[in-house]
């Protein structure tokens, strides 16, 4: 009970509240946000684990919540560092039991108010700058075993802190023409092949041979993470089919002189900035809805044109 209670917040009490007082403080010299943990130089956000998912927004006590902070993922013992310079104040006991995890701090200042739980700082109170020590991970394998160690992010405002977290992705062209990979498990985004449902390849017949297949369809296992083929802005979301059945979601990328749509995924988040080869989202479980098919992506250019070069890193069709 002790470990679901915590899961039900866990992500929540290892979140930042990070609460952006004015929209262009004149105080404020970043717009985003310093590295929080060693070894994660671009702040990346945790996935989707057996305790849940690190996105804000996830769904959190039985789907009858949300999740109202990031989770950071940083090592258990990892340094932590202020993501901006304020005032320090706490201490945060956000599961009010003592455990192994239960610590954190505020940092009030440069336009900004965030709350860091499950961490250990070097003191509760006075003044910190951008990028000082702030503190080390602490050990939530030992209260969480086998979960996605992270530092809980949450604005004091509840606010989603995530383009604060994600570094900015400069607007030059994309240099590499093609794309990344896309789906975990799948290195040189393999097309699906035929199954008793169709085929994955652009152009296949559709409707009876009364239409054609518009995208590609990239293998991917059901719940494995997507990665996003190149940089650019995110939205959506995109409702193929309009019927909530449980691969209804996806998102857009629009940029680096591309634009595509990936279905039967769920993304951490629907907009703002992404880098080419960060975490998307995840694979929803397709064979739910379609028993014995290819699990996959469907990716569908925005003009419909054919994207198969760009995902087959310059091989033959």
């Amino acid at each position: 009970k002790n470990t679901i209670e915590f899961y039900s917040f866990s992500s929540f009490a290892c979140e930042v509240f990070a609460n952006q007082l004015d929209a262009h403080p004149p105080q404020q010299q970043h717009r985003h946000w310093a590295q929080i943990c060693s070894g994660n130089p671009i702040n990346k956000i945790r996935g989707c684990d057996r305790y849940g998912c690190g996105h804000f927004g996830a769904d959190r006590h039985s789907g009858k919540g949300k999740h109202v902070g990031v989770d950071v993922i940083c090592a258990d013992g990892a340094t932590v560092y202020a993501p901006f310079s304020g005032q320090l104040s706490g201490p945060i006991r956000f599961f009010h039991n003592g455990n192994a995890i239960d610590d954190g701090v505020q940092i009030r200042g440069s336009g900004y108010c965030v709350k860091l739980v499950c961490i250990h700082p070097i003191r509760y109170h006075g003044q910190i700058q951008r990028g000082q020590q702030l503190g080390r991970m602490l050990p939530m394998q030992r209260v969480f075993p086998g979960i996605i160690s992270h530092i809980h992010v949450e604005n004091c405002d509840h606010s989603d802190p995530t383009q604060l977290l994600t570094p900015a992705v400069p607007p030059f062209p994309q240099q590499d023409t093609h794309w990344a990979t896309v789906c975990a498990g799948n290195p040189t985004n393999e097309i699906r092949g035929c199954d008793r449902y169709g085929c994955g390849y652009y152009g296949a017949p559709r409707q009876n041979g009364k239409g054609k297949h518009v995208g590609v369809d990239v293998i991917c296992a059901d719940g494995q993470t997507v990665y996003a083929p190149f940089s650019g802005q995110l939205s959506g979301p995109i409702k193929f089919f309009h019927n909530g059945n449980a691969i209804d979601d996806g998102v857009q990328i629009s940029g680096s002189g591309f634009c595509v749509k990936l279905l039967c995924i769920h993304p951490i988040r629907y907009n703002g900035r992404i880098s080419k080869g960060q975490v998307l989202g995840k694979m929803l479980p397709m064979q739910r809805v379609f028993p014995g098919i290819t699990s996959h992506i469907h990716v569908e250019n925005c003009d419909r044109s054919d994207p198969t070069s760009n995902l087959q890193r310059g091989k033959g069709q």
